[in-house]
C-alpha cells in the first residue's frame, strides 16, 4: 500500500512538473538567446576580411565561450555614413532585437561631414531604437587630425554628449588600442585586421557584457 502510494505521489510530482513547463515558465534552454545587431560602416562589415573574422562574428563566439546565449547580427555596411545608417534603420535592426551597438561617424569624419549632420543622426537613431525598447550601446569614434583642431574638437564631442542627453552607456572609441597601429591594421593603415578585431572584442567585450547581464536581469530580451 505505502509502495502504491509512493508511485501515486511521484506521478503528479511528474504531472505538475510537466504543466508548468506547458505553462510557461521557461527552462534556461528554452529562453530566446539576447539578440544583438551592430550597426555600422566598414570597421563592422569586416572590410576585406573573413566572415568570421568581422567584428560581429568575433564578439559572438567570445561571448559564447564566456557563457551568453546570444547572437550577434552583422548591419554592418563598407562606406556608411550617420545619415545612411538612419536610411536603413527600419530594415537593419529586426523586430525582437535586444540590443544595438552604434558604430558610426567615421566616415562623416573622413568626408568633413559638418559635426552637427552627424550628431541629428545619431540622435535619431538612438531615440528611434528607444521608442521601440532596443538597449543602445554608443560607440564613439574621433576625427582624423587633417580636419583641423576646430573640427576635431567639435566633432569629437559628439557621442559623449548624445550619451549623455539621451541616457544610454558610451563605449568613447570604437578603435581604442587599434588605430595607427600597424600590427592591428590592414595596409591601408586604416581598417583592423583580424588581430585588431580581437583586440576590439577584448576591449569592449566588459561593456557589452554588462549590458548583455543587465537585460537578462530585467527580463527584457525577446523571449519574454
Amino acid at each position: 500500500m505505502k509502495n502504491a502510494l509512493a508511485i501515486i505521489c511521484l506521478s503528479l510530482l511528474v504531472a505538475v512538473a510537466g504543466t508548468v513547463g506547458v505553462c510557461g515558465v521557461a527552462t534556461a534552454s528554452e529562453r530566446e538567446p539576447v539578440r544583438l545587431v551592430v550597426l555600422g560602416d566598414s570597421l563592422v562589415a569586416g572590410y576585406d576580411l573573413p566572415e568570421e573574422d568581422a567584428f560581429p562574428s568575433q564578439l559572438e563566439r567570445v561571448l559564447i565561450e564566456r557563457g551568453h546565449d546570444v547572437k550577434v547580427v552583422n548591419a554592418g555596411v563598407s562606406g556608411d555614413t550617420s545619415t545612411g545608417g538612419l536610411s536603413r534603420l527600419k530594415w537593419a535592426v529586426a523586430d525582437g532585437t535586444d540590443l544595438v551597438i552604434v558604430e558610426l561617424g567615421a566616415n562623416d569624419a573622413l568626408r568633413g561631414v559638418p559635426p552637427k549632420n552627424t550628431a541629428k543622426a545619431l540622435h535619431a537613431i538612438i531615440t528611434r531604437l528607444q521608442m521601440r525598447g532596443i538597449a543602445v550601446l554608443l560607440a564613439g569614434m574621433r576625427a582624423p587630425p587633417n580636419m583641423g583642431p576646430d573640427y576635431e574638437v567639435e566633432f569629437n564631442a559628439i557621442y559623449g554628449r548624445l550619451a549623455e542627453q539621451l541616457d544610454v552607456p558610451l563605449y568613447p572609441f570604437f578603435l581604442d588600442g587599434v588605430a595607427a597601429n600597424p600590427n592591428f591594421n590592414l595596409p591601408d593603415g586604416m581598417h583592423p585586421n583580424a588581430q585588431g578585431v580581437a583586440e576590439i572584442v577584448e576591449r569592449i567585450r566588459p561593456t557589452v557584457e554588462a549590458l548583455i547581464i543587465e537585460l537578462a536581469a530585467k527580463g527584457e530580451t525577446a523571449g519574454h
